[in-house]
């Protein structure tokens, strides 16, 4: 069974920086996407950045210029360096792993790791 673990959430005061990473485990399907999705109390969860089984990047527009993703195929990983942390960016955040074909929400998601963003 596909299981998704993230760490390196925390508390950080505005213009800080947090790592996130994300390890997938049992994957046994080639060609996957990873991705990190956050969500506050009350409202949906949004996407914030992927990175395709090519390489290919894409980016929410409110954390463009401010996180990074990056994979290591190696080892089923991925991270989310996010620099210049604002209050806005406070959130539970999820990882999701998912076939290039098949859309979020029927990839595999991680537990969660909260993000606090204040001073």
């Amino acid at each position: 069974q596909v299981r998704v673990v993230e760490s390196g959430g925390g508390s950080v005061q505005p213009g800080g920086s947090l790592r996130l990473s994300c390890t997938g485990f049992n994957i046994i399907f080639g060609g996957y996407s990873m991705g990190w999705f956050r969500q506050t109390p009350g409202t949906e969860r949004q996407f914030v950045a992927s990175v395709r089984d090519v390489g290919l990047t894409d980016y929410a527009d409110s954390v463009k210029g401010r996180f990074t993703i990056l994979r290591d195929n190696d080892k089923y990983m991925v991270s989310l360096q996010m620099n210049n942390l604002q209050p806005e960016d406070t959130a539970v955040y999820y990882c999701n792993i998912k076939r290039p074909a098949a859309t979020w929400d029927s990839g595999y998601w991680g537990q969660g790791t909260q993000v606090t963003v204040s001073s």
